[in-house]
């Protein structure tokens, strides 16, 4: 016998995994909030948009999912709506979405702010507005929900 008893294998050098975050806006299918679709043209093809759009797509409804429903989603995304709107104190409901809001933003790397929160109120119906500044990007986005 004139070789090794047990094969002898090249180990390949380990490759790092990439550390650092994407936080390139990149375009996406546009999306229409007050019909709750994608926009679509003349012909039924999806209409892309830019990068920042996409990002404001993004943040408008992750503020709009409920955290723990949806099972395609990590327990990382979305809000805890319901559980803020469970308290009686519209002050205390106010404090918990800004919570809420700005925690379900602040996943995606590509947030540096959510700030500007305004409140109104309708009986038992809160509207909510706010600004989220992306990075690199020179306006701030006013999101509704």
């Amino acid at each position: 016998m004139s070789g090794p008893l047990f094969p002898v294998t090249q180990v390949p050098a380990f490759i790092p995994e990439n550390t650092g975050y994407d936080v390139e806006y990149r375009r996406s299918a546009k999306w229409d909030a007050a019909a709750g679709d994608f926009v679509r043209d003349g012909v039924n093809r999806m209409v892309e948009c830019d990068g920042k759009e996409a990002f404001a797509i993004w943040c408008f409804k992750t503020a709009q999912t409920e955290r723990y429903r949806c099972l395609a989603y990590p327990d990382s995304i979305g809000v805890e709506m319901e559980r803020a709107m469970d308290h009686d104190d519209e002050k205390t409901v106010e404090s918990m979405v800004q919570r809420t809001v700005t925690e379900a933003l602040m996943v995606n790397p590509r947030t540096e702010d959510v700030f500007d929160f305004e409140f109104s109120w309708d009986a038992d119906t809160m509207r909510c507005g706010f600004k989220v500044r992306g990075a690199g990007l020179d306006e701030e986005i006013a999101i509704n929900i």
